[in-house]
């Protein structure tokens, strides 16, 4: 635990990251670039960075529909979330790759499609072939986050399964046969990230390098809580009536699915990577914006 606590605790990563289900666009913004990324208080990250001592403090920059293309290249015209990650980082967290499997677009065709069409299912080539291509960006990002921060413990935190296991009727306009495809694809996603973090960390550990990459597997997490259950940990579909459009909360945590992941990344901090590390201790740098 040692390892992750004596620099400074770095949150990236997308909207499961920046709190998008539990959003609020009345609150003040606790950073600067809050408001357009969807940072919340009620995202996990406030939840470790509380729960641990940092000695070089917090940074929250994970931000609402990133990819992995966009954390080197930024959005809003914001500095790039890679570019937040110092020699002084001895933590890294961050979830990534649902962007770039389009998920969003495809609950979107999933939800919107007529109730007896195959429209939902019909994206699986497409949907596949971004998963894949997810494998060389995952490892370019692993790369540079080492890069920047050769003694971090780095931790991916894998996606929970949106529905029952076995769901018991349709919900949303997404049929069973729906939600099953949609926590395949899910899975499929988690593989090749949890693959390349594995492969990635094997590496270190033959270089004797200091540091680690570390997945958890989230796949499971929400059991018992998915979309449509009396207490579920992921928000089901939201429309603003308004705009006739889907809100961006929709099947992202809810509070007491930010909680979930807390409870998973604080577990993992304390256990370590289940491997020795060669650390060194790091100095602690002076405070910056973004922390907390």
């Amino acid at each position: 635990m040692q390892a992750a606590q004596n620099g400074t605790y770095v949150a990236l990563g997308d909207s499961y990251s920046s709190g998008e289900g539990v959003y609020d666009r009345a609150a003040r913004p606790i950073n600067s670039g809050a408001d357009r990324c969807h940072r919340s208080p009620g995202s996990y990250v406030p939840l470790v960075a509380g729960a641990h001592r940092f000695g070089g403090g917090s940074a929250f920059w994970a931000c609402s529909g990133a990819t992995t293309g966009q954390l080197f290249s930024g959005q809003y015209g914001q500095q790039p979330q890679i570019e937040r990650v110092g020699a002084a980082a001895s933590l890294v967290t961050l979830s990534i790759g649902g962007n770039d499997a389009g998920f969003t677009s495809v609950l979107t065709g999933c939800i919107v499609k007529l109730p007896w069409s195959s429209a939902c299912l019909d994206q699986q080539s497409e949907v596949t072939k971004r998963i894949a291509a997810l494998r060389p960006s995952m490892t370019k990002v692993l790369r540079e986050l080492r890069s920047r921060a050769p003694s971090a413990r780095i931790i991916v935190l894998g996606y929970p399964r949106p529905f029952p296991a076995a769901p018991p009727d349709g919900i949303d306009n997404l049929t069973v046969e729906d939600q099953l495809w949609l926590n395949g694809m899910t899975r499929r996603l988690n593989d090749v990230v949890a693959r390349v973090a594995a492969e990635f960390d094997r590496e270190i550990v033959a270089f004797g390098g200091a540091g680690s990459v570390e997945y958890i597997d989230a796949y499971d997490a929400f059991d018992g809580h998915e979309t449509g259950r009396p207490d579920p940990y992921l928000n089901g579909l939201a429309l603003d009536l308004d705009e006739l459009v889907v809100n961006s909360r929709s099947f992202h945590p809810t509070g007491a699915g930010y909680r979930r992941f807390a409870e998973l990344i604080n577990a993992r901090i304390a256990a370590g990577p289940g491997r020795s590390m060669n650390n060194f201790r790091l100095t602690t740098p002076n405070p910056t914006d973004g922390r907390f």
